[in-house]
């Protein structure tokens, strides 16, 4: 695991690793796989532009046609498949050690597998720090908890103001 490739298990790790790598190739990198339904499942990628700028139509369409072109090759699912490509947007899913980095003083909501810190699955809060075993998480009340990385569920961004202005300020590129 790097900081830049999130953390899956099962169809959605396998799936995860016949595509970061053509991802990469192409300037993308992979922000989370999510395999939805079991009859037709649909396969939801979201991706982020390596070099930091915005990602567009352009990308998503360019992503889709790569990755069609390499699940079909791979063929991880045996029945018939529906596939969604997307950017991770503002109030994004944190899934790498440099996601929950990137954001630290913003706010996220957290949920674990099973009850952590305080008997709870939930937190709220301002991050912290992390690094590839722990994200830092500030509470509400000033209490910093300490949250095994992989005891997370889901993590994501709370939208506020302050994220909408950070996210939408340029990219600045020496």
């Amino acid at each position: 695991m790097t900081e830049n490739r999130p953390i899956h298990t099962g169809l959605e790790g396998r799936i995860a690793d016949i595509i970061a790598e053509p991802l990469e190739a192409q300037g993308y990198e992979l922000v989370r796989v999510q395999v939805i339904g079991t009859e037709m499942p649909t396969v939801q990628i979201m991706a982020d532009r390596a070099d930091g700028t915005a990602f567009r139509l352009e990308d998503c369409e360019a992503v889709s046609h790569l990755l069609s072109a390499v699940l079909d090759v791979e063929d991880p699912i045996s029945t018939a498949w529906t596939l969604e490509v997307s950017s991770a947007g503002i109030d994004r899913p944190l899934t790498r050690t440099k996601d929950f980095v990137r954001y630290a003083g913003f706010d996220a909501k957290i949920e674990l597998h099973f009850p952590g810190p305080g008997g709870r699955k939930r937190f709220t809060g301002a991050l912290v720090d992390a690094d590839t075993d722990l994200v830092r998480l500030k509470l509400e009340n000033g209490d910093i908890v300490e949250l095994k990385r992989a005891d997370i569920r889901k993590a994501k961004l709370v939208l506020t103001d302050a994220l909408i202005a950070f996210t939408t300020q340029p990219t600045v590129t020496n």
